[in-house]
C-alpha cells in the first residue's frame, strides 16, 4: 500500500516537473535569452530598427534580447535557422515580403515552408519604395510618366537591385498595370543603380528611401510618388503613387514582421505580441521609425498580420507566374 502510495507521488511530481520544463509552458516564459535573427548585416535600416526595439522589449521580458545576424542566400539562411529551431519562443525571426511572399515562388528550392514553418508576432512598418526619375526625362507626375512609357517607342529602362527583388517587382507591377513600354535593367546593388539614372543612363526605378532622399534633396533625381498607401513623413510633399495616378488600391512595399517558429504556443505569441504593440505605439519610437525612412503601421492584430501576408503572396506570386519567373533562381 506504502509502495503504491509513494508511486503515485513520484508519477504526479513527474507530471508536474515535466509540465513545467516543457515547451508548451508560457506562464515562465522566458526562460533564458531570446535571439531575434535579422536576415541583412549589421548596420541596415532593418538593423537598426531591430536594435532599437530589442532593447525595450528585453525591459519587458526581464531576460536579455540580442540580435544575430544571419545575411546570405537572399535572405533565406535567417529563416532557414529559425524554421528549424524549438518553437518556445526563444529564437524569433524578423523577415520580409522577400521571404515570405517572392522567393518560395522564385526559387527552386526553399529549405523552409513560409506557411506551415512561422507564424506573426508583430507586423510593425512597411518600407516604401520611392519613384524617380532622371532629370532629363520629360515627366514630372506619374500621370505623365505614364503617358510617355505608353506611347514613346524606345522602351523607358527601369533599375532594380535584380531579378525577383522588390524594386524589379515594384517596377514590373506598375509595368502590367498601365500597360507600359518597360525595360528591366538589373544591378548588383542600389548605389550603381541611382548613380546610373543620374547619369541617364536608366531612366527610373523605384529605390530605397533612404537611398534616394540624398539624391533628391541635391537635385540630382526628381522624384514623382511614393509606392505606399499613405504619404512619408520624409518627402510629406510627395504624393502617393495611388494619389497621383488616381488608383486607390496601388501600394508596393516591403515590409517587416517579426516572427516565431510555427508551432510557438499561442500563449507565448500573445504575450510578444501585446510587447511589441506597447513598443510600437510609443510616440518616441514613431518618430524614430520615420527618421530612417520607414512607416509604422500600428498595431495590426495577429488575425489582420496573417491576412496581410496571405495577400502578398497572391500579389507577387501571381506577378512572378505571368513573368514565367517561377522556379527560376
Amino acid at each position: 500500500m506504502l509502495w503504491r502510495l509513494l508511486a503515485g507521488v513520484v508519477t504526479a511530481f513527474s507530471v508536474v516537473v515535466l509540465g513545467l520544463s516543457g515547451p508548451a509552458n508560457s506562464q515562465g516564459y522566458p526562460q533564458k535569452t531570446v535571439t531575434i535573427v535579422v536576415p541583412l548585416a549589421a548596420g541596415t535600416g532593418m538593423d537598426v530598427l531591430v536594435r532599437l526595439y530589442a532593447d525595450k522589449l528585453q525591459e519587458r521580458l526581464g531576460k536579455p534580447v540580442v540580435i544575430e545576424n544571419k545575411p546570405g542566400a537572399a535572405l533565406m539562411l535567417a529563416a532557414s535557422m529559425v524554421a528549424a529551431a524549438p518553437p518556445d519562443g526563444h529564437t524569433l525571426l524578423v523577415s520580409t515580403s522577400t521571404v515570405m511572399a517572392i522567393n518560395p515562388v522564385l526559387y527552386k528550392k526553399v529549405n523552409y515552408d513560409a506557411q506551415k514553418d512561422f507564424t506573426p508576432i508583430s507586423f510593425y512598418v512597411k518600407s516604401p519604395f520611392i519613384l524617380v526619375v532622371n532629370n532629363d526625362l520629360p515627366v514630372k507626375t506619374v500621370p505623365e510618366l505614364i503617358k510617355y512609357a505608353k506611347e514613346t517607342q524606345t522602351p523607358v529602362t527601369f533599375a532594380s537591385t535584380g531579378i525577383g527583388t522588390g524594386l524589379h517587382l515594384a517596377g514590373e507591377y506598375m509595368k502590367q498595370r498601365f500597360g507600359l513600354n518597360m525595360t528591366h535593367v538589373p544591378y548588383r546593388n542600389t548605389g550603381q543603380s541611382l548613380a546610373d539614372i543620374v547619369a541617364g543612363h536608366v531612366k527610373m526605378s523605384f529605390a530605397e528611401a533612404g537611398a534616394t532622399l540624398p539624391l533628391i534633396r541635391e537635385g540630382k533625381l526628381r522624384v514623382l510618388a511614393v509606392s505606399a498607401s499613405t504619404r512619408i513623413p520624409t518627402l510629406p510633399d510627395v504624393p502617393t503613387f495611388a494619389e497621383a495616378a488616381g488608383v486607390p488600391d496601388f501600394e508596393v512595399v516591403s515590409w517587416h514582421m517579426l516572427f516565431a517558429p510555427g508551432a510557438t504556443p499561442k500563449e507565448i505569441v500573445q504575450r510578444l505580441n501585446g510587447d511589441m504593440n506597447a513598443i510600437m505605439a510609443d510616440p518616441e519610437m514613431q518618430k524614430k521609425i520615420t527618421g530612417i525612412g520607414l512607416l509604422p503601421v500600428g498595431t495590426p492584430s495577429l488575425n489582420e498580420a496573417q491576412k496581410f501576408i496571405v495577400s502578398e503572396r497572391e500579389k507577387w506570386g501571381s506577378l512572378l507566374k505571368k513573368l514565367g519567373l517561377q522556379g527560376t533562381q
